[in-house]
């Protein structure tokens, strides 16, 4: 009888340990899953600030940061790809939520001020900015605080941010493009000159700068083409803006001899050009 129960008893012991062993393998099963559950979740998150189409980053995001309200880093995530959407007046909600979060840092008031600037309350994104520290150092931080300086016609301020922000980065020929445009709005026009120049040697196929350097030139009623790296359709474009520049200037028949030039350029039809052309002509 002792046998029996001691045999009962082992066997139930057994049976436990069992269980507790099959219970412990659970865990640590699940646990692994969990882990790579995050891996997986952390660069599908990557995928989706990279190389997704922006609004179905949007979705994702926006779906995630229903499901997890307190994580930051889907709400930034959603704010991000918000951004990417070029959907801003959604992004600065987004990132409203971010900077009140735990865990946030500099660099999330930087691109809230950011998304505020790009939908358009400069006077939000100002106040943002003043709440970031001196000593936060950016590249994107002092271009905000140029391109607000600029807007107040705080002169001395912009040059000061524009020059420290050209410092911070490689690649600063978007921010050159912007000071430029802020002394051409200015009206030094050599000195917008010099910077657009400078924009284009750090980035050859930015148009935008070459269309500004030569209103920069033309407002110094200086109509010749500088050498630039252009293709046959930009130098077109080129002459087109050199046009209108010089019969703004009321140089009314250089004006007209450009915009033919600009027109015998394009390798196809330039139907703006030919515009301008006819309404200066009918003018007399």
């Amino acid at each position: 009888m002792r046998h029996t129960v001691f045999l009962a008893v082992s066997l139930a012991g057994a049976m436990a340990l069992t269980a507790c062993e099959q219970k412990s393998a659970e865990e640590t099963v699940e646990r692994a899953f969990q882990d790579v559950n995050v891996v997986d979740e952390s660069d599908l998150n990557d995928v989706m600030l990279t190389v997704a189409d922006p609004n179905e980053a949007v979705s994702y995001f926006r779906r995630t940061a229903a499901e997890n309200p307190d994580r930051i880093d889907v709400q930034r995530g959603l704010a991000t790809s918000l951004v990417r959407a070029k959907r801003y007046s959604e992004a600065a909600p987004a990132y409203a939520k971010v900077v009140k979060l735990d865990g946030s840092t500099n660099d999330d008031r930087v691109d809230y001020a950011d998304a505020l600037l790009r939908s358009g309350d400069w006077a939000g994104a100002e106040q943002e900015l003043d709440k970031v520290p001196p000593t936060f150092e950016t590249f994107k931080r002092y271009r905000l605080e140029a391109l607000i300086a600029d807007s107040n016609k705080e002169w001395k301020k912009a040059d000061s941010f524009y020059e420290t922000a050209v410092g911070l980065t490689t690649r600063p020929s978007g921010v050159l493009n912007n000071w430029g445009y802020s002394k051409l709005t200015r009206g030094d026009y050599q000195e917008a000159e010099r910077l657009f120049g400078d924009a284009i040697r750090q980035d050859p196929g930015l148009f935008t700068a070459k269309n500004n350097l030569i209103l920069a030139r033309g407002a110094q009623r200086n109509y010749q083409l500088p050498v630039l790296p252009m293709d046959q359709t930009e130098r077109a474009q080129l002459l087109h803006t050199l046009g209108l520049t010089a019969v703004k200037q009321g140089d009314v028949q250089t004006g007209k001899g450009l915009l033919r030039e600009a027109i015998e350029t394009h390798p196809q039809h330039f139907e703006a050009a030919v515009r301008s052309l006819r309404a200066l002509e009918n003018a007399g």
